[in-house]
């Protein structure tokens, strides 16, 4: 992802990053077998990117349509500070944890795909879209990826606000990297 000057500005506001499931933390593809069992494949990269951006500080949180265990278990593992899974309406949403966490639009980032994701990408202070997001989506925010949802997409959106917020070496030498 190309960060301009604008942009670099805006990710040093961020606060929370806020993301989709499927398209982003995911490929897309939902693998459903028998006896109702949902699969989900997830980017062990983009989960080292959580982690190390809520080691810098940044909240994390997830806002889905859907509803899926798998999601739930993933969330848990990197200690996602809000998940809300079955969700109709997304910006209602949104407009509670601005709420819960006396943030403003400039202080949020999502990162979206799909239509869906409209209302937020257009709210939000910093709006990214995957490699992979229909054009739509591409058309208003504020960046798009180099990488596909659900292969080191948001991996690449923390790896930027982390440098962003200046704890890229503090996050580097957490995780015992010099």
């Amino acid at each position: 992802m190309q960060l301009k000057d604008s942009l670099k500005v805006k990710m040093k506001k961020v606060r929370m990053l806020l993301l989709d499931v499927d398209g982003v933390l995911t490929d897309g593809g939902i693998i459903l077998c028998t006896g109702g069992l949902e699969c989900k494949r997830f980017d062990v990269q983009d989960g080292l990117g959580i982690s190390m951006v809520r080691m810098a500080g940044i909240k994390v949180g997830i806002i889905s349509r859907r509803k899926s265990e798998a999601v739930e278990k993933r969330a848990e593992e990197l200690h996602v500070d809000v998940l809300f899974q079955g969700v109709s309406n997304k910006l209602d949403v949104y407009e509670n944890i601005l709420v819960s966490y006396d943030y403003s639009d400039k202080h949020v980032c999502y990162v979206g795909d799909d239509l869906t994701d409209t209302p937020l990408m257009k709210r939000a202070g910093v709006a990214i879209a995957v490699a992979n997001a229909v054009p739509e989506i591409k058309r208003i925010a504020d960046g798009v990826t180099r990488s596909e949802g659900g292969h080191g997409a948001v991996r690449e959106v923390t790896d930027y606000i982390i440098k962003a917020v200046g704890e890229w070496r503090m996050v580097r030498a957490r995780i015992n990297v010099s």
